[in-house]
C-alpha cells in the first residue's frame, strides 16, 4: 500500500457521517453474502442389512460392540500392555500432534476472515536534492522526512471464500481426530495380535520340548533293542533323525518369539528387551469368548474412524471447490491508512528541531476507500484450478465408498475366520487325542516286537503335527477375533477423558511456543462430525 511522500500526493478526506453509515451497512450485507461452491452431502453407499452369519448362535447383532473388547480374553497382562501402548506409542503421539497442527490451521483460517493486512510503520528519511535538478532553485535541497502511522486492508468475504476455508479447516481438524482414533484402534489390535503371537510361539516351543522328551524315550528304546540284537541300526538312526529334526525347530521358534517380543516393545514405545517384565508369567494362548457382539452393518458408518476420516476429507475438499470458484469473481476490499508526517525546513540541523511538529494536528494524513480486483485474462488458469479441486473431490467421494466396502469385507472375512477357526479347534482336539493314543500303541507294539520302528516314527510325527495344528487353530480364533473387533472399529473410545499428548510433550511445546488454548488435554468437543451447511457463523472469534 502506498504512503504519501513529501510531495505529489493529496490525502483523501474523511467521508461524511452519512457515507460512513452506508459503508457500515454495506459491509454487514457483504459479510452475509453468498457462498460459492457445493455444500457437502454424504455420498450414498450401499451396505447390507445383516451380516452373512445371521442366525449363528455365536454372533450377537442386537448388542453393541464392547468398547473394551480385549477384556473379554480375561488376560491381565494383555490389559496392561494395551494401557501402556495407548499412552506411550510414538506413532500415536504423532497422530495427536497432527490434531494440534490442525487446530492451529483452523485458527489461521479464522484469522483470514479479518483484515488480512495491518501494520504499523515509521520512518526517518534524509533527502538531498541535486542542485542541477529541474525546479530545485527554490527547494530546500537537504531535509528530513518523518512518518508514523498504521495501514490496513480487508478483503470482504463477498463470495464466501474465507468461510469455505474455515469450513475446510474445521473438517480437516475433525478428520485429524478421526485419524487419531483410527491409529488407536489399529494400535490396540496390533498389540493384541502381537501378544497372541508371542503366546503362540511359547506354546509351540513347549510342545516341541514335550515331543523331544517323547522322542528321546523312543531313541532309548531303539538303542536298547539294538544292544540286545533284536533290531538293526536303522531303527536307531531313524529315531535320532526325528529327534534332531524336532530339536532343530526349537531355535527357529525361539528366534521368532524374540522378534515378536521386540515388535511388542516398539508398539509400547520401549527399547528391546523391556517387555519381558510383562511376560514373566507363562500363559496359554488367549481364550476367546464363546459368543461375540458385532452389531449391525450400518453401525460401521458411525463406529469406524477411518470411514469418518474419509467422509471428512471429502467434506474439506468440497469446501475447497468454493474457494477456487471465488477467484473467478471480483474481490472487494476496504483499505485505509492513517498517520502523521512532517519534514524539516532549512537543512538537517534545523530539521531535528522541527521534529516536535510530527504530533501536530496539521501533520495528520489518511486515506480510505474501497478497492475492486477482477482477474479478466487468466487464460483458463482459474477455471482449471476449479476443475482440479472438483476432480480431487470426486476422488475422495469414491475413496469414501471404497472405504465403506472394504470395511464390510474386513468384518465378513474376520467373522468367517473366527467361526471356522472354532470349528477347526474342535476337530483338531480330537485329532490330537487320537494321535497321542496312536503313539502309545505304536511304542507298546514296538517294545513287544509286534511292529517296526517306522510306525513309531509315523505316529510321533503325526502327534507333533496335530499338536501344532491345534495350537495354530486356537491362535487363529484369537487373532480372527482381534481382527474382527478392529474391523468393527472398537477401542477408540479408550481416549475419552484421557489426554492425547504425553505430559512431557505438552510441557515441552508450552515452553517452546505460546500455544494459548490450543494445547487442551483432549480433543473435547471434536467428535469427528462436521457441522451441516449453514451452521458456520459469518465470523468466528479469532484466537489472538
Amino acid at each position: 500500500m502506498s504512503r504519501p511522500e513529501e510531495k505529489g500526493i493529496t490525502p483523501v478526506r474523511t467521508p461524511s457521517a452519512g457515507t460512513g453509515t452506508a459503508i457500515l451497512l454495506a459491509l454487514l450485507a457483504v459479510l452475509g453474502g453468498c457462498t460459492l461452491g457445493p455444500d457437502f452431502i454424504r455420498p450414498q453407499t450401499e451396505v447390507n442389512d445383516y451380516w452373512s452369519t445371521k442366525g449363528n448362535p455365536r454372533v450377537a447383532t442386537e448388542t453393541s460392540v464392547d468398547r473394551q473388547w480385549w477384556s473379554a480374553f480375561n488376560d491381565p497382562a494383555l490389559d496392561q500392555l494395551i494401557s501402556i501402548a495407548s499412552q506411550e506409542n510414538l506413532p500415536l503421539q504423532i497422530a495427536a500432534l497432527r490434531i494440534m497442527e490442525a487446530r492451529a490451521r483452523l485458527g489461521l483460517a479464522i484469522g483470514g476472515q479479518y483484515p488480512q493486512q495491518q501494520e504499523a510503520f515509521g520512518s526517518a528519511t534524509s533527502h538531498r536534492l541535486s542542485k542541477n535538478a529541474p525546479n530545485s532553485l527554490a527547494a530546500d535541497r537537504h531535509h528530513w522526512d518523518y512518518q508514523v502511522g498504521f495501514d490496513a486492508l480487508w478483503e470482504m468475504d463477498f463470495w464466501g471464500k474465507f468461510r469455505r476455508d474455515v469450513e475446510a479447516s474445521h473438517a480437516d481438524l475433525s478428520a485429524s481426530v478421526a485419524d487419531y482414533d483410527d491409529a488407536l484402534v489399529s494400535l490396540i489390535g496390533e498389540v493384541a495380535r502381537t501378544y497372541t503371537l508371542i503366546r503362540t510361539f511359547e506354546v509351540l516351543i513347549e510342545l516341541a520340548g514335550e515331543n523331544v522328551q517323547l522322542q528321546e524315550e523312543g531313541l532309548r528304546i531303539a538303542e536298547s533293542r539294538l544292544r540286545n540284537g533284536v533290531t538293526t541300526e536303522l531303527d536307531v538312526t531313524q529315531a535320532r533323525t526325528l529327534l534332531e529334526s524336532t530339536r532343530a525347530a526349537i531355535p527357529q521358534l525361539e528366534a521368532r518369539l524374540r522378534q515378536a517380543q521386540n515388535a511388542l516393545g516398539t508398539l509400547l514405545g520401549r527399547p528391546t528387551g523391556s517387555v519381558q517384565a510383562y511376560l514373566k508369567e507363562r500363559r496359554s494362548i488367549p481364550v476367546a469368548p464363546v459368543t461375540v457382539a458385532v452389531g449391525m452393518p450400518a453401525e460401521l458408518l458411525r463406529r469406524r474412524p477411518d470411514i469418518r476420516s474419509a467422509e471428512l476429507a471429502a467434506a474439506a475438499q468440497c469446501a475447497r471447490i468454493g474457494i477456487a470458484k471465488a477467484d473467478l469473481y471480483p474481490s472487494f476490499s476496504l483499505l485505509g491508512e492513517i498517520g502523521v508526517q512532517t519534514s524539516s525546513q532549512g537543512g538537517v540541523r534545523s530539521g531535528h528541531a522541527n521534529l516536535s511538529n510530527l504530533w501536530d494536528s496539521q501533520s495528520i494524513f489518511y486515506t480510505f476507500g474501497p478497492r475492486v480486483k477482477w482477474p479478466l485474462f487468466h487464460y483458463g488458469r482459474l477455471k482449471n484450478q476449479v476443475r482440479i479441486q472438483d476432480a480431487r473431490f470426486q476422488q475422495l467421494l469414491v475413496n469414501y465408498q471404497n472405504t465403506v466396502l472394504k470395511a464390510g469385507q474386513e468384518v465378513e472375512d474376520s467373522l468367517t475366520g473366527f467361526l471356522k477357526a472354532g470349528e477347526t479347534e474342535v476337530f483338531g482336539q480330537k485329532a490330537v487325542n487320537a494321535a497321542r493314543r496312536s503313539v502309545e500303541i505304536a511304542l507298546t507294539q514296538y517294545k513287544e516286537g509286534a511292529a517296526d520302528y517306522q510306525r513309531v516314527l509315523d505316529t510321533q510325527r503325526a502327534l507333533l503335527q496335530e499338536q501344532n495344528n491345534l495350537a495354530q487353530a486356537r491362535s487363529a480364533i484369537a487373532t480372527n477375533l482381534i481382527a474382527l473387533y478392529k474391523a468393527l472399529g472398537g477401542g477408540w473410545e479408550l481416549r475419552r477423558g484421557q489426554p492425547v499428548l504425553a505430559e512431557s510433550t505438552r510441557s515441552g511445546m508450552e515452553k517452546r511456543t505460546d500455544w494459548g488454548r490450543l494445547l487442551a488435554p483432549q480433543p473435547a468437543a471434536e467428535t469427528g462430525k462436521l457441522p451441516a451447511a449453514g451452521e458456520f457463523p459469518v465470523l468466528l472469534k479469532p484466537d489472538w
